[in-house]
């Protein structure tokens, strides 16, 4: 039988911090709930990244409602995906139940509901503020990930990029794309690459744009454009707490590929954007990548590449990320390395595949003198999680299994009409809420071709202007060489001599005369 005392002195050392800090639960040992041993993670070691896992039905979204409501309660922005549309309640304060002073009263807290601030972001711009993106800000390697293109129709993207970027063609939206597509493959432009990047071949070129066209039949194009999202509104505080930022996916469920790249395109801007920070007390913003398994699923080398590089240099930036998802395992071990806070819910070992998993998950865990890790795995309530983090001194701390603080905002969705007045009083809503359409690719490619046809069609028409000027010229010489060579020959003697004998001839001919014919004489004498 493990020593109570030993175990909430460990857990109380272990957890203890000397600055800020957000308050997770209390730990549980042989199933008892020692409220003394308050498990608690460091508020500047957030930015160490952190994952958030377990099988459905056993809290984490309730989880990540409990650190985001935290998190605001410091002043520190978060930024969380809604799968279901059901963490919207947050920003109304919750009301007390007997399961929430059963668990209140274990943890020896209090309950105080609260509301906090609150934005609701969409990316159909039907259940919250549009947020777009240019294809610029996406890059080829991302946007490659959306059309689910392979090596070579993604070295074509690279290409289309890199000519982009040399000749200063703003790529916006998806007709841009196209536009410029086209016109180095078989338009104007081909001619022009092949020296410099290389051919594109039309059986590549049109695979990309048959994608392109797939993914506007599916109607959400849109995502790409102006007004693009800014990212400083992430970063947003109201009353000395951190706005909430909510992604509702609800109607682009079925499209995870596009949401999650759309989620990384954010975490790559936010890093080309925001300045060294080092060390900070606190996080300047943390950001949930829930269902992360779908960002990594059949993904590239370079698309793991991109995420295992942000992964490692956001934290100088003062940004959190935590991953969200089922197992540990959904999560490539080059980007769970750098994960220094860890909150387990409970797994399920029904299959083969399911204890093999545990056995690797139990391992990833550091050894605990009062745990059999793999049995707490399996034994964990809902509500209740397996938590190691970071203590201040960048070592891990003693795993405990941690019975949660409830969350203090509703644990639901709000109404449809509390949903549409939450909407219209948002200035986010009324600022992303129109499309512009400034001059890019598409305009400036159209202009280009319109000039080299006006080009073509004017030196045409100077060819033919010319030809008739020709024509024109040559025909009065053309008569003036006919009447020179008739005025020679009527001039000549040999015609001159021709005409005298011909006149001769004729007159003759009309007067008689001549020694050769002779008179007759009259017969009267």
């Amino acid at each position: 039988m493990a020593d109570k005392n030993a175990y909430t002195e460990k857990i109380k050392t272990s957890y203890t911090s000397a600055g800020d800090h957000i308050y997770m639960g209390a730990g549980v040992l042989e199933n008892e709930i020692i409220a003394e041993a308050q498990v608690k993670i460091a508020l500047r070691m957030m930015n160490r990244h952190g994952l958030v896992a377990g099988a459905t039905g056993t809290g984490k979204t309730r989880t990540l409602q409990v650190i985001s409501e935290a998190l605001s309660d410091k002043g520190v922005p978060v930024f969380l995906l809604d799968v279901k549309g059901d963490l919207s309640g947050m920003a109304k304060a919750g009301a007390s139940n007997p399961k929430i002073e059963e668990r209140v009263k274990a943890l020896n807290t209090t309950f105080s509901p609260n509301g906090f601030p609150v934005e609701i972001y969409s990316l159909s711009g039907k259940t919250g503020a549009q947020m777009r993106a240019t294809v610029t800000e996406f890059g080829p390697i991302l946007l490659s990930k959306i059309f689910d293109l392979n090596d070579t129709q993604t070295g074509v993207m690279s290409v289309l990029f890199k000519y982009a970027d040399d000749n200063k063609l703003p790529l916006l939206d998806l007709n841009d794309l196209k536009k410029l597509l086209t016109y180095l493959s078989d338009g104007e432009g081909a001619a022009e690459i092949k020296e410099s990047y290389g051919k594109i071949s039309t059986a590549t070129s049109g695979t990309i744009l048959r994608k392109i066209v797939a993914l506007e039949q599916q109607g959400v194009a849109h995502i790409f454009g102006e007004p693009s999202f800014d990212i400083d509104d992430l970063f947003e505080r109201v009353d000395g707490k951190g706005v909430i930022s909510l992604l509702n996916i609800q109607d682009v469920q079925d499209k995870p590929v596009l949401y999650s790249t759309f989620l990384l395109s954010l975490l790559v801007e936010i890093y080309q954007t925001m300045p060294e920070a080092g060390d900070l007390d606190k996080p300047k913003l943390v950001f949930f990548f829930d269902e992360a398994h779908l960002l990594f699923k059949d993904s590239s080398k370079a698309f793991l590449e991109q995420i295992e590089q942000i992964i490692r240099l956001i934290r100088s930036k003062g940004i959190g990320v935590f991953f969200c998802s089922q197992s540990p395992l959904d999560v490539p071990d080059s980007v769970l390395g750098q994960l220094g806070t860890r909150v387990q819910h409970a797994l399920r070992a029904f299959t083969p595949n399911d204890a093999d998993n545990l056995k690797k998950t139990a391992r990833t865990y550091p050894k605990s003198d009062f745990y059999e890790i793999d049995t707490v795995l399996t034994s964990l309530g809902i509500g209740q999680a397996l938590v190691t983090t970071l203590s201040e001194k960048g070592t891990p701390t003693e795993p405990a299994a941690v019975h949660l603080t409830p969350p203090r905002s509703v644990m639901g969705p709000m109404s449809a009409d509390e949903h549409q007045a939450h909407l219209n009083a948002s200035e986010m809503y009324k600022k992303y809420k129109d499309t512009l359409d400034p001059k890019s690719a598409y305009e400036m490619l159209t202009e280009r071709v319109n000039a080299k046809m006006e080009e073509v069609e004017t030196q045409k028409a100077e060819e033919e202007k010319a030809k008739a000027e020709a024509k024109e010229e040559a025909e009065p010489k053309q008569r003036k060489n006919e009447k020179s060579t008739l005025e020679k020959v009527v001039t000549s003697p040999v015609t001159q001599q021709f005409g005298k004998s011909l006149v001769r001839g004729l007159m003759g001919m009309l007067f008689g005369g001549g020694g050769t014919r002779r008179k007759k004489k009259s017969s009267f004498f």
